[in-house]
């Protein structure tokens, strides 16, 4: 006890962050008086607000900049809600996701993208695409893949019938909470989807073995139907958490602690190139022996390291695939320009679906 801190030790740190605090506000309103002006001559020429290059190299920079004792991963996220405030200073965005809110895509686009711009949940993920198409959305995400259980097969057939393009790459931690407004011992039954029940499946096992277990619609609605129901639970977000007043009751119950799910952003047009960058295409071949091989021997003559590899069926003839590749490399590349265009003569159809940076940080 003769070692704690006293009020009369603490006053003049407090006083001293007081200090700090009032600086910082005032630099914050400086940097946010130049975003004004950066987003007036945007609008002059028509820009994008969203710039997933400036975007990497500003966090680039910060970590940089960084000495501590603060993490890199604690000012990455202070700059993305920093970021997240000087788009809407210079023209609000909205950003389309797979709802209802509260879903892990509602979570995701709210750690890239921050409080401060708007969101639209959707039905689909068909549907976040022709929402951007249809100018009702500035940018949409969706899943691409999770580390787990492999490619989102309907993202990739949106893909097929959109025009829309990649600009920017997001990776989320996959975390699943136990979400009720009554102690662990008195559930009786949990909601959820499916495939997060799956993922939390020895954890239930251990902790709540007799629970009745129900299939929702989605981790979403699965909160929102224990807000008001006794004795039940959802496995669900922190955001679903917060969203529909429910309690976690355990966080992190997942089974699989590294699990992340990737998604894209995307938007009318591809990111400019930063040095660390990825570009997606998807082609299918002629029904012919060594066609796949032939694509992907030109990457490597090229010497383009492959990232991801998926397939789908083109859905227009039986037993004929598109094929998703993603490759380091931007598109304005001389060497990626000429492995698109040799790639060309060995497919039926070929389509870049964008350039964008390489994430860096899993949130």
């Amino acid at each position: 006890m003769g070692n704690s801190a006293t009020p009369a030790d603490l006053k003049p740190l407090r006083q001293r962050i007081d200090e700090l605090d009032e600086r910082i506000v005032e630099l914050l309103n400086d940097r946010a008086r130049v975003v004004v002006e950066v987003g007036k001559l945007k609008r002059h020429d028509e820009s994008p607000i969203y710039a997933p290059d400036r975007e990497q190299a500003v966090l680039d920079r910060v970590r940089r900049l960084n000495q501590g004792p603060l993490p890199d991963s604690a000012l990455a996220a202070v700059w993305r809600e920093l970021m997240s405030g000087s788009f809407a200073l210079e023209r609000p965005l909205r950003i389309g996701y797979l709802g209802p809110p509260g879903s892990f895509s509602h979570l995701a686009a709210r750690r890239q993208f921050g409080v401060s711009v708007g969101y639209e949940d959707v039905a689909s993920i068909r549907d976040v695409f022709a929402a951007l198409t249809r100018d009702h959305v500035d940018l949409g995400l969706a899943p691409i893949e999770n580390s787990a259980h492999g490619g989102i097969g309907e993202t990739l057939d949106a893909f097929l019938e959109s025009p829309a393009r990649v600009c920017a790459e997001v990776l989320v931690a996959v975390r699943h909470n136990l979400l009720a407004n009554c102690p662990l011992d008195k559930i009786t039954r949990v909601y959820s989807k499916p495939e997060a029940m799956t993922q939390c499946r020895a954890w239930l096992d251990t902790h709540l073995p007799q629970a009745e277990r129900v299939a929702s619609g989605s981790t979403s609605k699965a909160a929102e139907i224990v807000a008001t129901e006794p004795a039940a639970a959802a496995v669900a977000s922190e955001l679903a958490a917060e969203i529909y007043g429910v309690d976690i009751v355990r966080a992190n119950i997942e089974d699989n602690p590294d699990n992340v799910t990737r998604f894209f952003v995307i938007a009318p047009q591809s990111a400019r190139a930063t040095g660390t960058d990825k570009t997606a295409v998807m082609f299918t071949t002629a029904h012919a022996a060594g066609a796949l091989a032939n694509v992907l021997d030109v990457l490597r003559e090229h010497d383009l390291n492959l990232t991801h590899i998926d397939k789908r069926p083109s859905k227009r003839v039986n037993w004929e695939y598109y094929f998703f590749v993603e490759f380091e490399g931007h598109e304005s590349q001389d060497k990626v320009a000429d492995a698109i265009e040799a790639a060309r003569s060995h497919c039926l159809h070929l389509t870049v679906l964008g350039s964008f940076p390489a994430a860096r940080d899993v949130l």
